[in-house]
């Protein structure tokens, strides 16, 4: 049987904030077509390590591979250039404009002819787009055409998934995507997380419930003060021995 190929390789990276030395060494792989957690406690080093993969941070040592190619990226857009989206908790969400306009925000398509010539936005075709990649990851909004400030925790992030999933070629990144959502929304983010590798997309989630991470992902890697403490295989919510190991990880 044929080994999965390598989206992502960090080797070595480490990476200083003045005498504080935040990552120390760390190895990580991610693969096609993946669901991977990132763990660990509040220090581990997980988010400096993703701004590091995304190019909000420059490692002070060690490689970053993208598909077997050394890249150094000098800014996220360079990273997004990759094919990398990140979803931080925030979710860099404009809150007085619509789906679609969330969605292309950034890279707003222009009409033809003498629209094009005086920049006019293409609002029918950025909505008719949207609305294509909501429905085909089945994402229940009411109207492409509200405004997001009137949607619920869990939309909001689902707007935010979309939006990734159309521009991220390779990587979609997720930071807490389930923090201070309720129990059916939750539910809803995991299942559309499920989902994304039928786009051919791989997917690393940092996440402290453990009982969504044995859900969605089906390999753990737990990070503390700085460094990669280990890596676990994971078979399903039912599959406890892995649970196990992942708290005795943490502990």
């Amino acid at each position: 049987m044929t080994a999965p190929n390598k989206v992502v390789e960090m080797t070595g990276i480490e990476k200083r904030f003045g005498p504080v030395e935040v990552l120390r060494g760390v190895d990580f792989e991610l693969y096609e077509n993946e669901v991977l957690a990132l763990l660990g406690d509040n220090g581990a080093g997980k988010s400096t390590l993703i701004k590091t993969l995304s190019g909000y941070y420059q490692p002070d040592a060690g490689q970053i591979q993208i598909g077997g190619q050394a890249v150094s990226f000098g800014t996220p857009h360079e990273a997004r250039d990759h094919g990398i989206e990140t979803i931080y908790q925030d979710l860099a969400l404009f809150d007085n404009l619509d789906v679609a306009a969330n969605v292309f925000a950034g890279k707003e398509k222009v009409g033809g002819g003498w629209r094009k010539m005086l920049g006019f936005v293409d609002r029918k075709a950025m909505r008719n787009e949207a609305r294509e990649a909501v429905s085909q990851m089945a994402i229940n909004i009411p109207r492409i055409d509200q405004e997001v400030s009137a949607f619920s925790g869990g939309q909001r992030q689902c707007v935010a998934i979309a939006k990734s999933v159309m521009w991220g070629r390779k990587v979609v990144i997720m930071d807490e995507p389930t923090a201070a959502l309720g129990v059916r929304e939750t539910g809803k983010v995991l299942d559309l997380i499920r989902t994304l590798k039928s786009h051919n997309l791989s997917v690393i989630v940092i996440m402290h419930n453990i009982e969504h991470v044995m859900e969605v992902a089906e390999r753990a890697i737990v990070m503390r003060s700085g460094t990669r403490r280990g890596t676990v295989n994971l078979n399903g919510p039912q599959d406890r021995e892995s649970h196990d190991e992942i708290v005795k990880m943490l502990m």
